[in-house]
């Protein structure tokens, strides 16, 4: 059969559904693997036919393996076949498995990047991939330029900019930028347009003006008014009103095909699933990934030495927040930043045990109590340089009570109070008000704003389910 050939069944067969059909609910689209007994077939049977995310624990309640699921029942229940007990990949997961946990996605895109969240967190022991920093791409639109230039990054600037994402296919958001440049002509480059400059009409454009993908702003053949016209449009696309777009290609690609322009028909259908593709990315809050957006770690510290007036920069600093899910299931977080880094072994998740009902600061008294009490206890235990309080003077109140129980003088302590970013200290009546620029607030921000995620994320993603001790020290 002949490339042509090829690509006229193609065209002809799908107009216009690119998907792949999914199997109906209730069956897994494949024979069923032979299932083996086990004491936890019964619960596998409870799950839904959802999309979501598994979590394997082993016999004293450790999540040992995350993974991602189209239809959770079905694929938790492979774990439970004579297929994965044999099968040199699964064979020593499957022997530690005592009990698993599941969270429902609204999504398949939903689900993979709640699993790498949690591989992130957790850092089971038989998930390989994804335990490091290695972060989805985004797509950036620097817009504070005369002619916003869009990129494809995995490093998104801090300000100035207005990012989509994060998406699950860097070929995918790669091919969607190409179709959507074809359309709507931006710059890619990464020229510093200046167009009160004369001197760029003298600067010769790119191939890509020579192909019609480009307006040529280098050159200043575009107005920066005409040329945010198309930024506006582009963004419209991006943020969700691309369906009309989209009839308009497949109305080109059903003309094209009834002329027998396949090979035309067929580059349409290529460009409405890269367009499609744009649909599977995540939110920027929801599936935020903190190691991407990271400031310059040795200017924090310098800065925090500097405002804090102390002897030498704080190495070590370790954060705290607390978080409920309508008033119970309280647990306490701590994160642990290492020369203004994170530093993910030292991250750890407290059951609230001792407090009923909502009660933050009798939480952040138990929660520091436990930790330095175990630090104390530790002959090669080492106090941080800086503790770090998500809230206001209540909160560092209650953080220095837990010191004065354990009869240890607290190092420095600190709270970071939210909108009005005021950084309360022991001993001093006012709060400490930094531009918001700082670099030593940006480092206490990015402290306590992990705080407050690890602390919740489990929250966000459980829902009204019961939360599992999985973390708890």
């Amino acid at each position: 059969m002949s490339g042509e050939e090829k690509e006229r069944q193609s065209v002809a067969g799908q107009s216009g559904q690119w998907e792949e059909s999914a199997a109906p609910q209730g069956s897994s689209g494949e024979s069923e693997p032979e299932a083996v007994a086990h004491p936890l077939l019964a619960k596998v049977r409870q799950l839904p036919l959802r999309p979501g995310v598994y979590l394997m624990k082993d016999a004293l309640g450790r999540v040992i393996y995350v993974g991602k699921a189209k239809q959770l029942r079905h694929r938790v229940a492979h774990y439970f076949t004579r297929q994965a007990a044999e099968d040199r990949r699964t064979a020593d997961l499957v022997r530690e498995i005592a009990d698993f946990d599941y969270l429902e996605a609204d999504s398949e895109v939903d689900a993979l990047l709640m699993e790498a969240r949690l591989i992130k967190d957790i850092q089971p022991k038989f998930n390989i991939e994804l335990k490091d920093d290695k972060s989805f791409p985004y797509l950036q639109i620097r817009i504070r330029e005369p002619y916003p230039r869009v990129e494809f990054t995995r490093s998104p600037r801090q300000r100035g900019v207005k990012l989509y994402g994060p998406f699950t296919s860097a070929r995918g958001l790669r091919a969607a930028i190409q179709v959507l440049q074809r359309i709507f002509r931006f710059r890619t480059c990464s020229l510093d347009i200046d167009p009160k400059e004369s001197n760029w009409r003298w600067y010769r454009p790119c191939i890509l003006h020579s192909i019609g993908q480009c307006t040529a702003p280098c050159n200043l053949r575009v107005s920066p008014e005409d040329y945010r016209e198309q930024i506006r449009q582009l963004r419209m696309v991006l943020e969700g009103k691309k369906d009309k777009l989209i009839r308009e290609l497949e109305t080109q690609m059903r003309q094209a095909a009834a002329q027998l322009q396949y090979e035309k028909a067929a580059r349409i259908r290529d460009d409405i699933r890269a367009l499609q593709a744009l649909s599977l990315r995540g939110e920027l809050d929801k599936h935020v990934q903190p190691e991407v957006f990271v400031m310059n770690p040795k200017r924090g510290v310098l800065g925090l030495q500097k405002v804090l007036h102390l002897s030498k920069p704080p190495r070590v600093i370790e954060g705290f927040d607390i978080a409920h899910l309508h008033g119970s299931d309280a647990v306490g977080s701590l994160v642990t930043f290492i020369d203004g880094l994170p530093f993910k072994p030292g991250y750890r998740r407290f059951r609230i045990r001792s407090v009923q009902g909502v009660d933050d600061f009798a939480a952040l008294r138990e929660v520091v109590t436990r930790r330095y009490r175990r630090l104390l206890a530790d002959p090669e235990g080492v106090f941080p340089d800086v503790v770090l309080i998500d809230g206001g003077k209540g909160q560092l109140h209650a953080a220095r009570d837990a010191f004065t129980a354990l009869g240890v003088e607290p190092p420095v302590l600190l709270a970071l109070a939210k909108r009005e970013e005021l950084i309360y200290r022991l001993d001093f009546e006012e709060p400490l008000r930094l531009t918001r620029t700082a670099a030593a607030l940006r480092l206490l921000q990015y402290v306590r704003d992990e705080a407050h995620r690890f602390a919740q994320h489990y929250h966000h993603l459980l829902r009204h389910k019961h939360l599992e001790e999985d973390w708890s020290e």
